[in-house]
């Protein structure tokens, strides 16, 4: 009789993988098998209304999630499944908890922390089966597909949160508060050795305290899956030319939409796991539950100490009041343009060469497309000796308010959802309230995507924080700087900020003009204010002798005017949300 525990990969030979009814049978006889350690529960439900299901497994007398967090439990949170068709990290997560369970000397890991288990976060992805959803991997057979019902990239959609699938695993989130969360890929690019990349969070962005943490993290688990014969690589292997691996490596600080990017605002780690897809499927699933061993054995040694220090970046963040924080990095990219996914290298940056595990290639000219293309040879291990371009640096630095932001009540539903999705903590003003020196944002050039992405048309802009009387309006939300979610609570509302709600698009009806004069009538004004203020004029003539653009357009010219009158729309590029 087959062991009703097993995964379809296992008894297909890692031919196949199972679907939502798998993911369904397996999460309940692990709970009917293991009713002390196990418990599996629905956490929310798709776009199309299928279940979302997590386990949480323990051994600590407590399957509780409040209790857990009283008790100070580590929690490790295994997330397969983000993208469908990479579903490695769903078939290891149940065959390392099956055979953790079934181990009496290896459970007793589970003696001190607990695993949270998404097996298939995109759970509606995960049932668009194909047999060419993933063409450039080696198996299984068939897979599911990368985006939602609704045609959203959940590893983008980390911030703006608006898909049903984010919104409930940001509910899982804050429920839990996992103290490591590993994200479970399965990358594509360029044909090498390497088995598995690790990119750990905070190393390169978030609190320096628990920078060194994830350094050590990430040097024990690399130093583990070397030890059991893995090729791993301590960052995500992106080419500077997608398709030329002698252009070499560059180091992308993710921003918040992923989630390598979301947890460090949350001063919690995260591991984003990526094995190498031109590797067979079996191969890759074994890298993976070696993967997801390591880090539970890490955790048991030392959740304790990392959760002290968790703690510790919640308490400084609490305490920023008017303290710089770095909203975005640069490594060799340079800056992205509204609805960018990725822009151009800076072929200036520094570079440390390295060396690195390669194939044999040759780069030819295509017959089809015209252009140079790559083909490798798996059978001829070649050392690139190639750049890697792995500096960072600070591309946004803000102080933080010193009290914290007021949003007003008329955009409080809007955000203030947002806000709760997240966990950052608020409160509504019960009566007007006057603020003499509150920091308004005004923009100066706003820049729109081309295009949509991810079904939102994104804005980047440029502008100035200044001091300015504000009225706020009973039902204005507060947001105070003093919680431990200081970080995600600028990064949400920092204009500039990369992946910002107003960069999300939420705000763009703020950059519009509302009101218009007939050229005829703003021809009047604007004679009438030029003749009547000898300042005004002497700007006036001093900005056409500097500006040559200025005296060669129109609307410039008397838009420089009727901004001074007292018919200009002052909320006109002014940011509604307000540092107080």
């Amino acid at each position: 009789m087959t062991d009703p525990l097993l995964t379809i990969a296992e008894r297909s030979d890692y031919r196949l993988t199972g679907r939502s009814d798998e993911v369904e049978a397996l999460c309940a006889e692990f709970e009917k098998r293991w009713p002390d350690a196990v418990r599996s529960f629905e956490y929310g439900r798709s776009a199309e209304g299928r279940p979302m299901r997590a386990m949480i497994v323990s051994r600590c007398r407590s399957l509780d999630a409040a209790e857990l967090q009283a008790r100070s439990v580590p929690v490790l949170m295994l997330q397969g499944g983000i993208h469908p068709g990479e579903s490695d990290g769903k078939d290891a997560g149940f065959m390392v908890l099956r055979d953790l369970l079934s181990a009496s000397p290896a459970s007793a890991l589970l003696n001190d922390i607990a695993v949270l288990f998404v097996p298939a976060f995109n759970v509606d992805g995960h049932e668009r089966v194909g047999r060419w959803n993933r063409p450039n991997q080696v198996g299984p057979e068939e897979t599911g597909w990368r985006a939602t019902a609704q045609n959203l990239n959940l590893n983008r959609d980390y911030m703006k949160a608006e898909s049903p699938e984010m919104q409930a695993m940001l509910r899982l989130l804050n429920a839990w508060d996992p103290l490591v969360c590993a994200d479970l890929h399965v990358t594509d690019g360029a044909d090498f050795e390497p088995d598995i990349s690790l990119q750990v969070e905070p190393v390169n962005q978030g609190d320096a305290r628990l920078c060194t943490i994830g350094v050590e993290l990430r040097t024990a688990l690399i130093d583990d899956l070397a030890a059991q014969g893995s090729i791993p690589l301590p960052f995500y292997p992106d080419l500077v030319e997608t398709d030329n691996p002698a252009s070499g490596f560059v180091l992308t600080v993710y921003s918040p939409r992923f989630s390598t990017g979301y947890f460090p605002q949350r001063n919690r780690w995260t591991v984003l796991v990526e094995t190498h897809s031109w590797k067979p499927y079996a191969t890759r699933v074994r890298v993976t539950q070696n993967t997801i061993m390591g880090l539970i054995k890490l955790m048991a040694r030392n959740g304790a100490a990392w959760l002290g220090a968790a703690r510790g970046a919640d308490a400084a963040a609490a305490a920023l009041n008017g303290a710089e924080m770095t909203l975005a990095y640069a490594s060799s990219w340079r800056e992205p343009t509204a609805g960018a996914e990725v822009t151009e290298v800076d072929a200036t940056a520094e570079a440390e060469m390295i060396d690195f595990r390669g194939y044999a290639y040759t780069r030819d000219v295509s017959a089809i497309s015209g252009a140079l293309a790559t083909t490798y040879d798996p059978s001829t291990p070649q050392i690139w000796h190639v750049p890697y371009r792995n500096k960072v640096k600070a591309s946004l630095v803000v102080p933080a308010p010193r009290g914290g932001y007021a949003i007003p009540a008329g955009w409080a539903d809007i955000i203030g959802a947002k806000l709760e999705h997240h966990g950052v903590r608020f409160s509504a003003l019960e009566d007007a309230r006057r603020i003499d020196r509150a920091e308004v944002f005004r923009a100066t050039h706003v820049r729109f995507s081309a295009g949509p992405f991810e079904g939102r048309m994104q804005a980047t802009v440029d502008g100035a924080w200044s001091e300015e009387a504000v009225e706020l309006g009973a039902g204005a939300l507060i947001v105070p700087i003093t919680q431990a979610l200081s970080r995600l609570a600028m990064a949400l509302l920092e204009p500039q900020a990369p992946d910002s709600l107003l960069a999300w698009g939420f705000f763009n009806a703020c950059f519009e003009q509302k009101e218009a004069l007939e050229p005829y009538v703003a021809e009047a004004i604007a004679r009438d204010m030029w003749a009547n203020d000898m300042n005004l004029r002497t700007a006036f003539n001093r900005r056409l002798a500097e500006d040559a653009a200025f005296a060669a357009s129109a609307d410039a010219r008397l838009e420089f005017f009727l901004r001074r009158h007292a018919s200009w729309d002052d909320q006109y590029m002014r940011y509604p949300v307000v540092r107080v």
